[in-house]
This record gives structure tokens, C-alpha cells and sequence, in this order.
């Protein structure tokens, strides 16, 4: 069963990076909104098409036209972090106990 742990342990650790990967890109996204970047830049289209798959599903539930402010990048960093506390915690939890 050790080896289904270190799979399980694994696999937690790359999630773990993903998501902290993910956290990251939210955060330049949301410091790049406040300066206006160009469109038309290679890395900022690459940024727009990494993340806006994270952040369209909170921008349905709170749209960023009724209040004036887009509140998508801290809903999607508090739902990270969530993962990160519930999910990568119960994975290495898992994996101790096999």
C-alpha cells in the first residue's frame, strides 16, 4: 500500500504547485488591470487565456457591471486557497495513513 501513498503524495504535491502557479497568475492579472497593458502582447494574451477560464465562473456569480469593481481574482484566490487547505491537506492525509 506504501506505493499507492507515494502516488497519492504525489500527486497532491503537483496539484499543490498547480494551484500556487494558478494563485500567482491571478495576481499579475488582477496588478496588470490596473495599468492598462497592451492586448496585443504575447504574454499578456498568454495571462488573459490562462486565467480566464478561473475567473468566468466567478464573474457570472458576481458580475463586475452591478458594482463597479471586478471581484472575480479575490473569489478565485479564496477558492484556491480553500483547495489548497481542504483538498491538499486531505490528499497528504491519505497518503499517511496507507
Amino acid at each position: 500500500m506504501f506505493v499507492l501513498g507515494n502516488l497519492i503524495t504525489a500527486l497532491a504535491t503537483i496539484l499543490d504547485y498547480v494551484l500556487t502557479i494558478a494563485n500567482w497568475l491571478i495576481i499579475i492579472r488582477a496588478l496588470l488591470s490596473w495599468v492598462n497593458p497592451d492586448p496585443y502582447n504575447v504574454i499578456v494574451q498568454f495571462l488573459y487565456k490562462v486565467t480566464e477560464p478561473l475567473l468566468a465562473p466567478f464573474r457570472r456569480l458576481v458580475p463586475a457591471y452591478s458594482i463597479g469593481i471586478d471581484l472575480s481574482p479575490i473569489f478565485a484566490l479564496l477558492a484556491i486557497w480553500f483547495l489548497k487547505l481542504f483538498l491538499i491537506r486531505t490528499l497528504f492525509g491519505i497518503a499517511t495513513r496507507l
